[in-house]
């Protein structure tokens, strides 16, 4: 027992009431800075990565408290009071540390647990008006680690000291009202080492001592646990109270953004049992329909699937290739010059709209097509005059020069545009949306009308600037688009050429925002259905449906096929030059499966049509 002269007995029964939030358990994870003294700014590194556990060891020597594993690494000025105590001081005078507390300052004695004890609270003294009693609820808590005095004695001791408990055997029967949480080594429940994942006997174990740890009513921490993402997401899902990390940035940053980042669907994309009878065979191709998903990576589409039911209709397709995505003039394309690719055949150079890269004027499908006697028409979530939809029809050396693409579309031969953006046929005031009337554009006021309409030529403007995201209320126009579109097309009586973008899909890369990446590919395989559905019914069709370039650098380093859910990493705002998945369905849909320039899937198209028409 500790002696009268430090024996705080009378005012120490507190109640679980007088806890502040940082003890609570069954809350979202909270990080424990290990050996936090190590860090280059100890304790303010920490704290400014919300640890709500900061740990610092201490070592008495000839009656000296030092800030140290061993006697070997003790430096005179490293001391608890100059580490902690006085820049937690510091900080809640000068209005840098917020008050209430969200920490505790986890002390891990080294040493005899009894006098370095004496030693800690006669270093505590000149501090207390920081530190935490039942007048002071706010003030500083110590939670002694490592060494510790018998749990019978926890106690006898001042009401600023907890302890960190590390057994499971005697919760029953100690004081828990001054044990702050339970610490256990991992490796008496598992032998994993952060990667892949637990094997289950071990899972089970682990979660048992949680869940021991949880009906007393206490937070726990493991220590000696693999310090990676696995291991904090697996802590994380089995409900871990403080995770113990040399990492606090990373580990912040990780734990922070993991419910945007985790994440599954609000919409489904029905899976069609397609007729396959006439996919690969060489017959004539009518129609073509070729499906853009801008920033559409693999991973991308993986990530769509496993949210959608472990299934998305591009991906029961039998014919896959994969496209290299360079621009002419850079490694990484953007999607003026990946458009460009994919609509001319021709390599342009980034933001080049429908130029190859020595600025020529180079025909699209739909100019070439049109003048075949093919119906033509685009479809965009993005503005009409977004750099993907422009490369079909427009010729400009810059895709930001809208009011010159918006002159370019009313003289372009489409017979269809289906896309956002009104207001860039107003704002340049050259009269562009009076000139598409002039010649020959139908403006609809619904998809309905689209469908339904007889005219040669039509247009239908979903904004009169963007559309939002699926998220935000989009849901369901690309596929009712993609349907009214074909309608349309499919009335005219004439072989067709449909291209059809979701734009979102690269925003959501751009952002790097997990949900929308998610439900764009989703709502593109939704699309990707409709088109499906008419050459599943209509054996003359040729679906192909590809991407421009990745966005995001997106990976999937976990998920739950069960739950639907997926977690999405990005390495950039930016495009990659990762190559891209292209699918086929159809007449000559085996021509597609391979790798190649993208260049080539508007050779492979032509060559698939110029078999049976001719210009």
């Amino acid at each position: 027992m500790y002696s009268n002269a430090f024996s705080w007995k009378p005012l120490l029964l507190l109640s679980l009431s007088c806890l502040v939030s940082v003890f609570a358990f069954g809350q979202q994870s909270k990080i424990h800075s290990h050996n936090d003294y190590l860090r280059k700014v100890p304790f303010w590194e920490a704290y400014a990565n919300g640890c709500a556990s900061i740990e610092v060891d201490v070592l008495l020597v000839s009656e000296k408290l030092f800030v140290a594993h061993e006697q070997e690494s003790i430096h005179q000025a490293r001391t608890i009071e100059n580490l902690y105590l006085q820049p937690i001081r510091q900080g809640l005078q000068t209005g840098l540390i917020a008050k209430p507390l969200s920490f505790f300052l986890t002390v891990d004695i080294k040493s005899e647990p009894y006098e370095t004890l004496k030693q800690l609270m006669k270093s505590v003294m000149p501090y207390q008006d920081i530190m935490y009693s039942a007048q002071h609820e706010n003030g500083l808590k110590l939670v002694v680690s490592g060494n510790r005095p018998l749990p019978q004695e926890y106690g006898d001791f001042p009401e600023y000291i907890f302890f960190d408990h590390q057994e499971l055997t005697d919760l029953e029967t100690i004081p828990l009202d001054k044990v702050a949480m339970v610490s256990l080594p991992f490796d008496r429940y598992s032998q994993w080492g952060g990667k892949g994942r637990m094997v289950e006997e071990e899972l089970n174990a682990v979660k048992q001592a949680v869940e021991k740890v949880h009906q007393a009513g206490k937070p726990i921490r493991f220590w000696a646990n693999p310090d990676s993402k696995s291991s904090w997401k697996a802590l994380y899902d089995i409900g871990v109270d403080f995770i113990n990390s040399d990492k606090p940035f990373e580990i912040n940053s990780y734990l922070t953004s993991l419910d945007q980042r985790y994440v599954g669907s609000s919409i489904r994309s029905e899976i069609l049992e397609l007729n396959f009878e006439n996919d690969e065979v060489l017959r004539q191709v009518d129609n073509v329909i070729l499906m853009i998903g801008d920033g559409n990576g693999l991973a991308h589409i993986s990530a769509g699937m496993y949210a959608n039911g472990n299934a998305l209709n591009m991906t029961s397709l039998k014919n896959v290739g994969l496209a290299k995505t360079q621009s002419a003039d850079d490694f990484t394309t953007d999607s003026a010059a990946g458009g460009t690719a994919l609509a001319t055949g021709n390599k342009a150079n980034n933001r080049g709209v429908g130029l190859d890269s020595l600025e020529n004027k180079v025909e699209s499908l739909v100019h070439i097509l049109s003048e075949m006697g093919f119906g033509t028409g685009i479809i965009s979530t993005d503005h009409i005059t977004g750099a993907t939809p422009a490369t079909f029809y427009a010729h400009q050396k810059d895709r930001d020069m809208i009011g010159q693409i918006t002159q370019d579309l009313y003289g372009s031969s489409l017979n269809l545009f289906i896309g956002a953006g009104k207001n860039d046929f107003l704002r340049y005031q050259n009269h562009a949306l009076d000139s598409l009337m002039a010649n020959g554009f139908s403006l609809m006021g619904s998809l309905d009308q689209v469908a339904g309409s007889t005219e040669g030529k039509v247009g239908y403007f979903a904004s009169n600037h963007g559309l939002p995201s699926i998220e935000k209320g989009r849901t369901g126009f690309l596929k009712h688009s993609t349907e009214a579109a074909i309608s349309y097309l499919e009335n005219k009586g004439t072989p067709f050429f449909l291209m059809v973008e979701n734009g979102h899909i690269d925003v959501g890369g751009h952002i790097n925002d997990a949900r929308t990446v998610v439900e764009e590919v989703i709502d593109f395989d939704q699309a990707v259905a409709a088109a499906l559905k008419f050459a599943s019914e209509n054996p003359n069709t040729l679906v192909v449906i590809t991407a421009d370039h990745e966005t995001g650098g997106v990976t999937i380093p976990q998920g739950s096929l069960a739950n639907g859910e997926v977690e999405l990493e990005f390495s950039t705002e930016d495009h990659t030059g990762i190559m891209v998945p292209v699918f086929a369905f159809g007449p000559h849909s085996k021509s597609f499966s391979g790798v190649y320039e993208n260049t080539e899937v508007f050779e492979k198209i032509m060559t698939a049509l110029m078999m049976y028409h001719s210009k």
